[in-house]
């Protein structure tokens, strides 16, 4: 079912007014293989490379320009936030492990994002007023920010919530992984808005879902997911989940994907990461509406049209598509809707 701009924003109201921010305004995406819904609301994933194939060969070529915009905000800002959750054992008491370079890379890459080919490619897309949907003037995206914050929490992982059949035992829903969002955020006096993104980063042998049923997990579903809580109008919780980037499911390099630092596990993780705050800057309220900027017809958003499509390598003696600050990354390329075309470098 589809509905008007107009339509939307009604909804919106109206389901906001009886405290129910959970799926009667997604219709437009609620079949797309990249929804996967939660006890609080949606996500929308970044589906493995296996996954992904599976998707591309039922969708079949894409059509050119297709992203629409949906009347919705995109943001105004990437402010990162990231949290390193990292307890000395996992539910089933193993050991957990985050290597320093893992984290030193992730964080490196956060503050070198803006301003840089992937970012400058999203000033092409623009929000209008939501008040008055899809009319007044267009604010196009500018990509201020860079890494803000970041904490490491050695807080227990709640008792296993889902069941995800790679991690068996070991596995956080999308609930529980906001409300350790939420701890973060009022231990440090951090607060929501459109120019921040809240991004955390789990230990090896966590496994999460997006809700207790276990119908779309890491490693078998997805890699990364983005979503929303809270305020859709002044201060939403924009937050990304990234599971430690195991590479027997997260690393594409039979697709042409480098490891540019060395260890293959950083460098999946900042081209999954690099997905998920592209798409939360063209699209921040999945979780809830409304929408900005994706495909009407597939329900996807600017990263998953590319979805592991790495283009030439061209530096770093061919191991990175990306130079930033002198720093080398390998990333997922991203949609430009002016040249219907994957790209590493905005328009």
């Amino acid at each position: 079912m589809k509905y008007s701009c107009a339509t939307k924003s009604l909804l919106a109201t109206a389901v906001f007014g009886l405290l129910m921010p959970t799926l009667v305004i997604a219709q437009d995406v609620v079949n797309s293989p990249y929804v996967a819904s939660g006890a609080t609301g949606s996500v929308h994933i970044y589906p493995t490379p296996a996954y992904s194939q599976q998707v591309e060969a039922q969708r079949g070529p894409v059509a050119p320009g297709v992203l629409s915009y949906n009347c919705g905000p995109i943001m105004t800002g990437n402010n990162f936030y990231a949290i390193f959750w990292i307890p000395p054992t996992l539910q089933n008491g193993n050991s957990t492990s985050l290597t320093a370079k893992y984290q030193s890379v992730a964080k490196q890459f956060l503050a070198d994002y803006p301003f840089h080919g992937i970012s400058n490619n999203s000033t092409q897309y623009y929000a209008q007023p939501v008040a008055t949907p899809c009319a007044g003037t267009k604010t196009y995206w500018k990509g201020p920010g860079g890494l803000s914050a970041s904490y490491v929490d050695k807080n227990p992982y709640p008792s296993s919530g889902c069941s995800d059949s790679v991690t068996p035992g070991n596995c956080i829903t999308d609930s529980q992984l906001r409300a350790e969002i939420q701890a973060v955020m009022t231990l440090k006096g951090w607060t929501g808005g459109f120019n921040k993104i809240f991004i955390v980063f789990t230990s090896t042998g966590e496994g999460s879902c997006s809700d207790g049923t276990s119908s779309s997990c890491a490693y078998t579903q997805y890699c990364a997911y983005h979503g929303n809580f809270g305020s859709t109008t002044s201060n939403p919780v924009i937050y990304a989940n990234m599971p430690y980037a195991n590479p027997t499911h997260c690393y594409a390099s039979s697709r042409g994907q480098h490891d540019p630092s060395g260890d293959i596990p950083s460098d999946a993780n900042v081209s999954v990461a690099s997905h998920e705050i592209t798409e939360a800057t063209t699209d921040p309220l999945v979780s809830t509406g409304p929408y900005g900027w994706y495909d009407n017809a597939n329900g996807e958003e600017i990263g998953d049209l590319c979805a592991w499509t790495f283009g030439t390598a061209d530096w770093d003696s061919g191991l990175a598509n990306q130079m930033w600050n002198g720093h080398f990354y390998d990333l997922q390329l991203e949609y430009d809707n002016h040249t219907s075309t994957c790209v590493k470098l905005g328009p």
